[in-house]
C-alpha cells in the first residue's frame, strides 16, 4: 500500500507542477504585454532607431537595465516609470521571457563593411560576433541610430549605468564610434 501511495503522491506532484507552470508563464506573459507597445508584438520595435530589440537579448543585461531604470541609475521618460512598477522578484522572469524569444528575423541585412580599427576591445565583452553574453548585451542587429545614440550618450556621460563604457567611448573619436555603429548594425 505504501508503494502505491508513494506513486500517487509522485503523480500528484507532477500534476501540481504542470498546473503551476502555465500559471507562472501566463503571469509573466500578462506582465510583459506593456512591453510590446514599444518593443513590438513580434520582437521588432515600433521605432528601431530609438527602441532596442529585446527579444533574444541577454538575461543579465535585461535584468540590469530594468533594475537601473527602476532605481534611477538609468533614465528614460517611458522606461523609468514602467520599471518602477515592476517588482524586483519579477525582473528575472521577465528577462528570461524575452531572452527565450528568437531574435527577430530580418534584423538586419548582412554587413559588407570591414571591421573598423579598435573594435577588438568591444569583442571582449560583447563576444566575437556581437551576439552578447554575460556581462554584455547583444549589439549585432540593433539599428545604427540606436547604437550611435548609446555610444555617444556614454561618451558624453549622459548614460552612466555602466562603469566601463563611458571611458571606452570617450577614448574613441566620433568617426570611430560612427564606423563601429555602422559595422555592428550590419551584423
Amino acid at each position: 500500500m505504501l508503494k502505491d501511495s508513494g506513486a500517487v503522491l509522485l503523480g500528484a506532484s507532477f500534476i501540481a507542477a504542470a498546473i503551476a507552470a502555465p500559471a507562472a508563464a501566463q503571469d509573466v506573459t500578462a506582465k510583459v504585454q506593456i512591453c510590446a507597445s514599444c518593443h513590438g508584438e513580434n520582437g521588432t520595435p515600433i521605432d528601431s532607431k530609438t527602441i532596442p530589440v529585446i527579444w533574444g537579448q541577454q538575461v543579465s543585461y535585461i535584468v540590469k537595465q530594468l533594475h537601473d531604470y527602476r532605481s534611477g541609475d538609468r533614465q528614460n521618460p517611458i522606461m523609468t516609470p514602467i520599471a518602477k512598477t515592476i517588482a524586483i522578484e519579477d525582473m528575472r522572469p521577465i528577462a528570461n521571457y524575452f531572452a527565450a524569444k528568437a531574435w527577430p528575423a530580418g534584423q538586419p541585412a548582412a554587413s559588407t563593411a570591414a571591421a573598423p580599427a579598435g573594435i577588438a576591445q568591444c569583442r571582449l565583452c560583447h563576444q566575437p560576433n556581437f551576439e552578447g553574453g554575460p556581462p554584455a548585451p547583444r549589439l549585432a542587429g540593433l539599428s545604427y541610430e540606436y547604437l550611435i545614440g548609446a555610444m555617444n550618450a556614454f561618451a558624453a556621460d549622459k548614460r552612466t549605468n555602466n562603469l566601463d563604457m563611458p571611458g571606452f567611448m570617450r577614448a574613441l573619436s566620433e568617426s570611430d564610434r560612427e564606423a563601429m555603429a555602422h559595422y555592428i548594425a550590419g551584423l
